[in-house]
């Protein structure tokens, strides 16, 4: 609906067809030039540009950047020669009659002009600044953008479920805390001093509760919260595309989400082939060092524990030996050796051991003097080498050395250029294990529970069929019914099979040392609802900024969220987090003490 008390058309929607005709368009002033006593003004509104043409110097003089606007005219051709075959409206111009400021603007902080956006000029400030002064930096053309792919996805998601026969329906922000494997965001209840809300970190037991409840095909695009640590690429609230049905099994899940994902892609012009590819938990880290592997390269890890397993040298003599082939390495010069040894570091290696296979054949490096003759003689066809090429090594335990190679890997592609935003591997990735240990050092996640496994994804995850009678009797082995959709090296969602079965869910809670009464206090009420009919049900939910950052091809999540948060949960924008007047505190109830009653 162009046509409002402000304008007739959208700045796009004047075209050759209205030469000659009368428009009234109301935006933005992008940018203004002059040219002896004749000024262009890029008019700029959501749908693009338009060029107005002022010949009256006293109307032009007064206009400056990011002024509103309204402009009437006639459309008029472009004199030959002068057509922007870059602007979409780059054959007319509308030359103006008259000019109605409708609000002014002071002196901006930084430039948001659509004709500056692929100029050297143009340079951004820091993510604090743009995030302060956000309602300009959402001018921006690549903002407006992504902001409009966020809403197309979202429709098409929608009608993708819609035809599929799920419901949508909300579940509720204020709930009990429940244990999800991270820390919640806490709300005093005034009205009942001394307790306390929690907001979800997903609608998990909630979803669970319509499928006990005869919903059957639920989803919703839901709001969920995490107290973590700032790490970068996650923002304290997020929105996940939650799904979840009921009388199904984990194919029909995939099946389910897999036609999502392809109607969400063809919302940017891309047809996703269906099925998508799978590869399981373990395949995933022992290829590709992580359990979220970018396909849109090869370059798979080379395991060398057993061609190493009569080593001389110490470093290899490892639970885990690995290594990561770098094509054309030899030729790095040393410093650049001596910075990926920097970069392992910051990962919290010790280093990145290499060799490098000289065009005349001759093993080097630090640690090719290490080596057996034997070892020396077979290592370039063991790793897959030619003359030129270089080899990057990981010792010690399996995971930390994989995610080390992992990591390697991906970089040496990105520094190669091999990362294209606008190619998309997809890959399932199943067959996970079912718990992991607490203390592993490369996982901050929150333990969920008191011994010394926790749950890989959450405590209601189905064990697989072969481990339903002895998952509790070896927990380091059991598996279970879980399933991740990765896209370019993004863990773009994941789901289970639910436990439906309270003997089940017990015995796992058992696992993870939480006791019946802790159970009951923390969630009975789902406990409960068992008792009663549950149906065998299963879902997954899709982390919603970052499926919309992939397709995008931005380089952050904060660039598809309208008003993200920075570092520690700040928001520049508006001050948040902020204290509170003592008079809010004490209304609140946080300082309750039930002694003193």
């Amino acid at each position: 609906m162009s046509q409002t008390a402000y304008r007739t058309h959208h700045a796009t929607d004047v075209t050759e067809a209205l030469v000659g005709q009368k428009v009234t368009l109301a935006g933005w002033v992008d940018r203004r030039r002059d040219h002896g006593g004749v000024a262009f003004i890029d008019l700029r509104d959501n749908t693009g540009l338009v060029q107005v043409v002022i010949y009256d110097e006293e109307v032009a003089r007064p206009l400056r950047s990011e002024f509103v606007i309204q402009v009437t005219g006639e459309v008029r051709l472009r004199p030959d020669g002068n057509e922007n075959t870059h602007l979409a409206t780059g054959k007319i111009e509308v030359v103006a009659e008259n000019i109605e400021i409708l609000a002014k603007a002071d002196a901006l902080p930084f430039q948001v002009s659509t004709a500056l956006e692929n100029e050297s000029e143009n340079k951004l400030p820091g993510e604090d600044v743009r995030l302060k002064y956000r309602y300009l930096d959402l001018r921006r053309p690549s903002m407006q953008h992504n902001l409009k792919l966020r809403s197309d996805m979202a429709k098409a998601a929608r009608h993708a479920l819609e035809d599929m026969d799920f419901t949508e329906v909300e579940t509720p922000t204020f709930i009990k805390s429940t244990p999800e494997g991270a820390r919640d965001f806490l709300v005093p209840a005034r009205l009942v001093p001394g307790s306390w809300y929690a907001l979800p970190q997903s609608p998990q037991l909630l979803k669970q509760l319509l499928m006990v409840s005869g919903v059957e095909r639920y989803y919703q695009l839901a709001r969920c919260y995490r107290d973590e640590d700032f790490r970068a690429d996650r923002q304290p609230e997020f929105t996940q595309l939650d799904m979840e049905m009921s009388f199904v099994d984990q194919e029909d899940v995939m099946a389910m989400a897999e036609k999502v994902i392809a109607a969400i892609w063809k919302t940017a012009g891309y047809e996703v082939q269906l099925p998508l590819p799978r590869i399981t938990w373990q395949e995933a880290m022992d290829k590709y060092g992580s359990d979220k592997p970018d396909l849109r390269f090869g370059n798979p890890l080379v395991e060398l524990t057993d061609y190493f397993k009569n080593t001389p040298f110490r470093v290899f003599q490892a639970p885990y030996v690995g290594a990561v082939l770098f094509k054309g390495g030899a030729s790095t010069p040393r410093r650049q050796f001596d910075a990926w040894q920097e970069w392992a570091k910051q990962r919290g290696a010790k280093g990145l051991a290499y060799v490098v296979f000289a065009e005349d054949g001759e093993l080097k490096g630090p640690v090719a003097k290490n080596l057996s003759e034997e070892e020396r003689a077979g290592l370039r066809e063991a790793v897959g080498a030619e003359p030129g090429d270089a080899v990057f090594f990981a010792a010690g335990s399996r995971e930390s050395s994989q995610l080390l190679l992992g990591a390697a890997r991906v970089e040496l592609a990105r520094r190669e250029g091999l990362l294209d935003p606008k190619k998309f591997a997809f890959t399932w990735v199943v067959d996970f294990p079912l718990f992991k240990p607490t203390d592993d050092p490369d996982d901050d996640d929150v333990a969920v529970g008191h011994s010394k496994w926790t749950s890989m994804h959450h405590p209601f995850t189905m064990p697989s069929k072969d481990w339903i009678d002895k998952f509790d009797k070896d927990p380091e082995h059991a598996m279970s019914d879980s399933y991740d959709i990765v896209c370019n090296g993004e863990e773009m969602g994941g789901g289970s099979v639910r436990i439906h079965r309270d003997d089940i869910q017990d015995r796992v809670l058992n696992v993870l040392g939480i006791s019946p009464e802790e159970a009951q206090e923390k969630f009975g009420f789902l406990l409960e609802a068992f008792k009663y009919g549950a149906p065998p049900h299963a879902g997954i939910a899709l982390g919603w900024d970052r499926t919309v950052s992939i397709l995008a091809g931005a380089e952050t999540i904060r660039d598809v969220i309208a008003f993200p948060k920075a570092g520690g949960g700040r928001d520049p924008l508006t001050g948040a987090p902020a204290p509170i007047t003592d008079e809010q505190r004490a209304e609140t109830g946080v300082d309750y003490d039930p002694d003193e009653e």
